[in-house]
């Protein structure tokens, strides 16, 4: 079985990220999923994520094969949830799960549970509980990933930058 483990994203990662988002992206759209199909998120946000330290990549024998984005701290569009509740909530001691694609080659080998699992130990290891995530309604895949690695479902959130309506999850850890 090939080495399989997250690093942190360095600025040489970029255009094989900003590929992988290219790549989902297109997916998304042949899939006639209506996320992330305004351009977002675009290079410069990929930059600014892997400036700021969240930004993960998933090496697989040798080679990026997904991404993440690992927020810690308040999300705005979690401010505000419908149609339930967050648990246990603290309000600010909570990371959050975004922008997590696997490159194209790559599907079929279960790497996005690796992904998100992964990241839901890193999660651990900074001393956070509370791990989030949302995905766009018609995003099945994603869902059927987020809820076979533990979350529950916990209500509709809104987008801040577009008001997009996402479904919401949540998993807490020991």
């Amino acid at each position: 079985m090939p080495a399989t483990y997250l690093r942190r994203a360095t600025q040489a990662d970029l255009p094989v990220i900003t590929a992988i988002i290219s790549g989902a992206q297109a997916y998304l759209k042949n899939q006639q999923i209506d996320q992330w199909q305004d351009g977002y998120p675009n290079p410069a946000i990929l930059k600014q994520d892997i400036e700021d330290g969240i930004t993960f990549v998933l090496i697989y024998d040798n080679a990026i094969a997904g991404t993440a984005a690992l927020h810690q701290g308040i999300d705005v569009n979690y401010l505000k949830i419908e149609g339930g509740q967050w648990d246990n909530d603290t309000q600010d001691h909570y990371t959050a799960i975004h922008r997590i694609a696997v490159a194209s080659d790559f599907r079929g080998h279960n790497l996005s549970e690796t992904l998100m699992n992964d990241l839901i130990t890193i999660s651990g290891l900074l001393g956070f509980k509370d791990v989030r995530i949302d995905t766009h309604p018609d995003n099945k895949a994603m869902r059927h990933v987020i809820t076979s690695c533990g979350f529950d479902y916990r209500g509709i959130v809104h987008m801040q930058r577009d008001n997009a309506i996402r479904y919401a999850y949540q998993l807490l850890i020991k």
